[in-house]
């Protein structure tokens, strides 16, 4: 009744834009969805050419706007000097340096439509660069300064943006709604396909009509959903532009061979595939200081999305492709040049950590640099390393590291104000005998105020993917804190498919979904239960989300009388009719060896909808409309079963939400109504 209150309180709050002062610090209560969101996001930090100087992108919500909004700040790396950049109500986000370090590009929708704009970086007014009539999504300078490149969606067989505006509206002008496609993608993520691309367009820095340099070229860069600048650089000279694309044509839809384009800045000659021997997945080009050396990320897998990635190495402009330590079993995420132009920075999951490591690309030694949490964004300056850093008890803030992995501080301190005071479940990673007697990771988070002469009810989170990893990272969706706040013993299992810890572990799971993940959340759960004796093991409970919702509606019908309660986030019910509805199709191609007609056997074998006579557990079922990676019709087919079967059962349904559950008001919203239906059922 206490949360229900707080939760409509919260709702209130919202609606009458009642919210919580920047720098105030969180109420006496225990960590609410309302208290994560306050908090303070950091990233794209990047260093000024001196080496002094950091800007980067500040995330707060407007709670009464329903938005989470973004400012620019900048920092001097000694660690002196914080201050706010930018105040514009509107987004500004993708900071670059200019390269005398004067001044700031950035792109903003100040204007109602994102834009380029330029600030100096001692104050001033920023100034607007570029005036077009569609949103420019992401911002790359060239070493010199001379050009700028920017990506806009367009036609690729338009005449330019102007054609473009055109043709759209045009279609929002016409009385027909129809929509005609002739191959796939029909929709992807979040949103309809219309026939636009993301493209990238070149022009001076001081002013000049733009070139698309991927004129003609049915293909995106950066790539859909989520990719960004990191996907394209100017060539040393400035003369050209390295990009990442899928040239894919009518093999969209089960195609992940991206590979690397070069193509001149005026737009003289078409693209130029330089990575045409590769069939996996190239992409995040990085030249070296030197400029001798293009670093990019490769897979050799055809069509497998989660294959372990390596750096390869190009000479350039035209010399041998190799790969760097081949043998070292783990997946690169990011790739930053040292100012030597020998060594490489990489953040990797590993053993459920995200660690910064150092590869010497001559001998491919490797030393890691910071292994404990969850490290991102790392820059490189002068005599250090710039990175933001979180873990399960701290939201990130960026640190500074010395190259030789000594002296590491913080630069930002942005939520310790509003955290004071707060408490939070300890942390502390276990490991177990898994599927075949194989080492398994989790992390176990104690509930807050623990008490030893307590017991506790128990709440396994089941992660999404299957590829990927919990980590001893700060979240802000699936935050174990928010359920060890209100009472939970909250356990997280890397089961087999999981990321950081060796290839073979992760691609394990090909056409065995239901399988060696199920075998490691049985012996991890037990584990847990036999080695702390506070926890009553009468009153256990699940959450998943994607993968993790699809494990959800399996377990209803293999292992019905283990939870008191489920809860289910967009996960699948059908797996024949999941490959039907989806997206991406490489994705269940890879992990059900092939298409439901190739092989229907193991579609059917690893399908909850064919155990539903056995379900018996109480399940609430939450699903986002515009998810077009998991459809709505698995949310109501599961709920379906679950009431006519007569079930205890409740659907959350979001209209205006995707696969992430992304508006503030929203996402309060669902955390407090899991909240309600663990407590429900959990209670003694």
């Amino acid at each position: 009744m206490l949360r229900t209150t707080i939760h409509l309180i919260a709702l209130w709050m919202l609606s009458t834009g009642i919210c919580v002062h920047a720098g105030s610090t969180l109420a006496d209560h225990p960590f609410n969805a309302r208290d994560l969101l306050s908090l303070r996001q950091i990233g794209e930090p990047q260093v000024s050419p001196d080496g002094k100087s950091v800007v980067f992108v500040v995330g707060t919500v407007d709670f009464q706007e329903n938005r989470r909004r973004t400012d620019l700040w900048v920092t001097g790396t000694d660690g002196l000097g914080l201050r706010r950049l930018t105040t514009h109500p509107a987004n500004d986000f993708n900071p670059r340096w200019a390269p005398d370090g004067r001044g700031i590009w950035f792109l903003s929708g100040r204007t109602g439509v994102d834009q380029v704009w330029r600030i100096p970086v001692d104050g001033g007014e920023a100034e607007q660069i570029v005036d077009e009539p569609i949103d420019v999504s992401s911002l790359v300078l060239s070493r010199d300064g001379q050009h700028i490149a920017y990506s806009m969606e367009v036609f690729p067989d338009s005449g330019g943006v102007e054609e473009t505006v055109a043709r759209v509206e045009a279609t929002a002008e016409s009385s027909a709604s129809g929509r005609i496609y002739e191959r796939l993608f029909i929709r992807h993520w979040n949103e309809w396909k219309d026939g636009r691309r993301s493209h990238i367009f070149v022009k001076p820095a001081e002013g000049g009509a733009p070139v698309d340099v991927m004129r003609n070229m049915d293909a995106d860069c950066p790539s859909k959903p989520f990719a960004g600048p990191e996907e394209y650089t100017f060539t040393p000279d400035g003369r050209s532009v390295v990009f990442t694309a899928r040239d894919a044509g009518r093999n969209e839809a089960w195609s992940i061979d991206f590979d690397l384009y070069v193509a001149p800045i005026d737009g003289s000659v078409k693209p130029r595939c330089i990575t045409e021997q590769s069939d996996g997945w190239d992409t995040l080009p990085v030249f070296s200081p030197d400029g001798k050396t293009l670093a990019h990320l490769t897979t050799e897998t055809s069509g497998y999305e989660a294959d372990r990635f390596q750096i390869a190495l190009i000479s350039w402009p035209d010399g041998d492709t190799r790969i760097v330590a081949k043998d070292w079993d783990r997946s690169p995420r990011t790739l930053s040049w040292a100012l030597d132009s020998r060594t490489i920075y990489t953040t990797v999951d590993n053993i459920g950590q995200r660690s910064l490591f150092a590869m010497d690309t001559v001998t491919g030694r490797v030393r890691t640099l910071v292994r404990e949490g969850h490290v991102e964004w790392p820059q490189v300056l002068n005599n250090g390393i710039v990175f933001a850093l979180s873990d399960l008890r701290t939201p990130a803030e960026l640190h500074i590291l010395g190259l030789n992995g000594a002296h590491s501080h913080r630069l930002t301190a942005f939520n310790d104000k509003r955290l004071a005071g707060m408490s939070f479940g300890d942390p502390e990673q276990f490991s177990f005998d898994g599927w075949n007697g194989e080492r398994v990771y989790g992390y176990l988070v104690r509930p807050v105020d623990f008490d030893s002469s307590k017991s506790y009810p128990a709440l396994m989170l089941i992660h999404g993917g299957p590829q990927a990893s919990w980590g001893n990272v700060f979240r802000y969706r699936w935050n174990p804190q928010i359920f060890a706040a209100a009472g939970y013993a909250v356990v997280m299992i890397d089961y087999h498919g999981s990321t950081g810890y060796g290839e073979a572990f992760t691609d394990s799971i090909q056409g065995d979904w239901a399988g060696k993940p199920v075998e490691d959340l049985r012996n991890g759960l037990a584990s847990v239960l036999e080695r702390y004796s506070w926890i009553d093991v009468e009153r256990v409970s699940a959450v998943g989300w994607s993968f993790g919702g699809y494990l959800v509606n399996w377990i209803a019908g293999q292992w019905p009388d283990r939870f008191r309660c489920l809860v289910n986030h967009a996960g699948g019910f059908d797996m024949r009719m999941f490959y039907f509805d989806t997206d991406e199709l490489w994705f269940p191609e890879w992990d059900f060896g092939g298409t439901p007609w190739d092989n229907p056997q193991c579609f059917t074998r690893q399908s909850p909808s064919a155990h539903v006579d056995k379900w018996n557990t109480p399940m609430l079922v939450s699903h986002g409309a515009r998810d077009y990676r998991v459809s709505e019709t698995h949310a109501f087919s599961t709920f379906t079963a679950l009431q006519r079967r007569g079930i205890p059962s409740k659907l959350l349904y979001f209209p205006d939400e995707a696969h992430i559950i992304r508006r503030p008001a929203n996402v309060i919203l669902h955390y407090e109504t899991v909240l309600d239906w663990l407590d429900k059922w959990s209670s003694e």
